[in-house]
């Protein structure tokens, strides 16, 4: 793939490049501006590019850390070996890599079967499309039931719900924010994400047009957030509430008579199922679960229902619960019961250029989607979308017996700290036959591996975003190329010593400079040559042929007869590229290989540097629809099912338990992002927020360290009184704790953090969806008091 450079300036010597960020879901467009230099290509600056049509020039201070990111020291360059003795890492050539897992993986699949190997995945590989387009090779290989992902972390409940409702996983309303006189946000911070399964960037500035207008935005959430900080209302929930206030205003719309389906009335099915359901739930019997009076629930649904333009949106606050996918359907509901669904200002499906399910086959009708077709061997936890929850990770490798789980596999994931218990995966790891981690780090998970192979920087790479086009608020289709040659920074150099050099550090810069690595493998030749030694080929075989055999049994699927001649026609030397020309080509604007000679394609793709705009969102019901009955389903019986758990739920007393929740930061998105300069300077963020009243009972002081502790555990973390928590309620960020031995994240570890999973519970699961409970944990908050020489957790 050609470098995406620009015009040069004759005066400065320097180039632009244009890029997307893969850093966050927002997918901001950037200009990225470099020098020649006798040491190779430097970077100048990045800034936001104010002529892509998606963007607009939006820059959050992720992009700026890319620089960081592609100079880090402690990024790998190269494959690395742990030591026979464990007391580290030695790096080997990629050759010798694959050799090893050659000699190594197949051998131990072939003694203890296919689920004897795991994989993990996590959410950067949604940003990467070599990937995310060759990571199924692999988990097709590997044939194994035991598939992981961050995403019963994350957005489990949400892909369910869309799943059973329209028909596919990505089949993901969003707001239709530009054109909204209302937006209800609950449980999500976009001004600080900049939307989650919302690809949405500058939510802060389409935020205040909405209020110029003459709209209003309300936000729920126990803290108030930055978005609420900018809203009109905001109504402090008690943690784990949400089920008891969504079936509230549920049953008031069915109450007061507000449901108005409008043009969704001959495209629904369900609709008597879910209002006797409602019925049990007014919101004077919901009001002391959800913290949020009666009168103000019956008020909030009627302003929803009568608002002309309006749209409700829940992200990962309403996900990471218990009933976290009875929030995500009830959600939708709601939008579509209040007639604010497929119209514009309401929830509104992306039509995305390429690889969209429901952009392709029969319109309006498929097969819907399944769950539970098999289970977890100890838990009997069932399957989601392909994945088992991965809380159940260290049970699987502990628990002796047919299909333990002996090796494992992750990809651009660390468990370690994203996950419940992670001092008991921790120790899991450690007893694995054989690990393998694909990971620009030596982070807390990949610290255990036998071996880590890393990824390119993201800027000696080309992208397309494959996921998050199905997200986005605005459809478009951009490409971007790769900005540095590979290999091209000077760190990952040794000096006359044999240490690192720092390229952050002017000092080191003068030292012998021998590369200590050659250039980096791109993810999806790693990936494809994993499938292709676990499919019994040489750890050398050519992969090409493995690559055109792939491409062409898609190609016999879709076309036929014409598949030979479509083949020669797609553009791309090798890889993700030519996948990708085939998917803009087939899809909703290609053209057609040549039957719509306007249409996109690869080749015109890149030909616009800053991105084509294809439009404002579209009605789309019913032809997106995948569902068996061509219907969207209101009442999904295994959600209906569930409200049984609610009800009892409801019976029992609230409680009055200090409650823990997460929190997000625009700088710390993921745990590497600790590791990166410019967004870990500045104050302390990993801190616990309290509210006035709660620190004053438990005798603690801003600024100073207090013991939180549950049955789980305990740890120390710094406090901050904050008077925007609602009282019973702190809150910790999520990914931190970079304090364990035999990780380099130089950076992270001088401002460490806690890790609040040390307090979590790994079988505490929403057991529809399988994903983690991470919010509205019972805690204890007290000043710390720890022995001494105690470590600070």
């Amino acid at each position: 793939m050609a470098t995406d450079a620009t015009a040069d300036r004759s005066d400065t010597g320097e180039q632009s490049h244009f890029r997307i960020c893969p850093l966050c879901e927002a997918c901001c467009g950037l200009e990225i501006r470099t020098r020649e230099t006798p040491r190779g290509r430097a970077i100048v600056s990045i800034r936001g590019e104010a002529r892509d049509p998606f963007s607009g020039g939006y820059l959050c201070p992720k992009g700026v850390a890319l620089k960081d990111l592609h100079e880090d020291p402690d990024r790998l360059r190269q494959p690395m070996r742990r030591r026979a003795d464990r007391s580290g890492f030695d790096p080997i050539s990629w050759e010798d890599a694959f050799a090893e897992v050659a000699a190594r993986l197949p051998a131990l699949r072939e003694r203890h079967g296919n689920d004897a190997v795991a994989l993990t995945i996590g959410n950067p590989a949604s940003h990467k499309i070599g990937l995310f387009s060759y990571f199924p090779h692999l988990a097709r290989a590997l044939g194994t039931r035991n598939l992981f992902s961050a995403s019963t972390l994350d957005q489990m409940p949400k892909q369910l719900a869309c799943g059973l409702m329209y028909g596919h996983w990505l089949s993901v309303p969003v707001p239709d924010l530009p054109r909204t006189d209302l937006l209800i946000v609950l449980g999500a911070n976009p001004m600080v994400s900049n939307g989650s399964m919302w690809t949405n960037p500058d939510y802060r500035g389409k935020a205040k047009a909405l209020r110029a207008r003459g709209g209003r935005i309300v936000v729920i959430d126990p803290r108030r957030s930055e978005t609420a900080q900018a809203a009109d209302e905001h109504l402090a929930i008690r943690p784990g509430g949400d089920v008891f206030l969504l079936l509230g205003l549920l049953h008031t719309l069915f109450d007061e008579d507000l449901v108005k389906l409008g043009k969704l009335a001959d495209h629904v099915d369900g609709l008597d199922a879910l209002r006797a359901a409602a019925a049990d739930f007014p919101p004077e019997r919901c009001a002391a679960h959800c913290g949020i009076p009666a009168d103000a629930q019956r008020r909030l649904a009627r302003e929803f229902a009568t608002t002309e333009r309006a749209v409700l949106y829940g992200r990962i606050g309403t996900c990471t619960q218990r009933f976290g996918s009875i929030n995500s359907w009830l959600i939708d509901a709601l939008n579509i019961l209040t007639g604010h669904f497929d119209v514009e200002g309401g929830l509104m499906f992306p039509k995305a250029a390429a690889f969209a399910a429901n952009t392709l086959g029969r319109p309006g009708q498929g097969k819907g989607v399944s769950t539970g077709r098999r289970h977890s061997r100890v838990s009997r936890a069932p399957e989601v979308m392909g994945e088992l929850p991965i809380s159940c990770l260290a049970e699987e490798i502990e628990t002796p017996g047919e299909g333990q789980v002996q090796a494992l596999i992750t990809i651009a994931c660390n468990p370690v700290l994203s996950s419940p218990n992670g001092e008991r995966l921790a120790r899991a790891l450690d007893s694995l036959d054989f690990m393998l981690s694909l990971d620009p780090y030596i982070n807390e998970t990949s610290r255990h591996a036998d071996l880590i192979l890393p990824p390119p920087s993201p800027l000696e790479d080309w992208h397309y975003d494959m996921v998050f086009a199905q997200l986005s608020w605005r459809n478009h289709a951009r490409w971007s190329g790769a900005v540095m040659p590979t290999g091209s920074s000077i760190a990952g150099k040794r000096d006359e010593h044999g240490d690192p050099v720092d390229p952050r550090d002017p000092d080191q810069r003068g030292g012998d400079e021998r590369t200590v690595s050659p250039a980096p493998h791109p993810e999806w030749r790693t990936l494809l040559r994993l499938a292709a030694i676990l499919n019994g080929l040489p750890h050398d075989a050519d992969l090409q042929p493995v690559d055109d055999a792939a491409l062409m049994a898609e190609l016999k699927r879709q076309a036929g007869d014409r598949a030979e001649a479509l083949f020669a026609m797609l553009d791309g030397d090798e890889g993700p590229a030519r996948w990708l020309d085939l998917g803009l080509r087939a899809g909703p604007y290609g053209d057609g290989f040549g039957a719509r000679p306007d249409g996109l394609s690869l080749k015109k793709v890149q030909a616009a540097p800053h991105g084509i705009d294809l439009g404002e969102l579209q009605p789309r019901v019913p032809e997106l629809l995948r569902t068996a009955s061509g219907r969207i389903e209101l009442a999904p019986p295994p959600l209906l099912e569930d409200l049984a758990h609610a009800e009892a739920a409801l019976r029992l007393p609230p409680g009055d338990e200090l409650l823990l929740i997460g929190r997000r930061e625009t700088r710390s998105n993921n745990s590497w992002m600790h590791n990166l300069p410019v967004l870990a300077k500045g104050r302390e963020r990993c801190t616990l927020l309290v509210h006035p009243d709660d620190a004053a009972r438990a005798g603690v002081a801003d600024g100073e360290p207090a013991r939180l502790s549950n049955a789980r555990g305990s740890l120390i973390a710094q406090i901050s009184i904050s008077a925007d928590m609602r009282p019973g309620v702190v809150s910790l960020p999520h990914g931190w704790g970079h304090d364990l031995a035999g990780s380099r994240l130089g950076v992270a570890a001088q401002h460490p953090g806690v890790n609040m999973n040390r307090l979590l519970d790994e079988e505490a699961r929403d057991p529809v969806s399988g994903t983690s409970i991470l919010s509205g944990i019972p805690v204890r908050l007290s000043a710390a008091t720890p022995a001494p020489g105690a470590a600070p957790h």
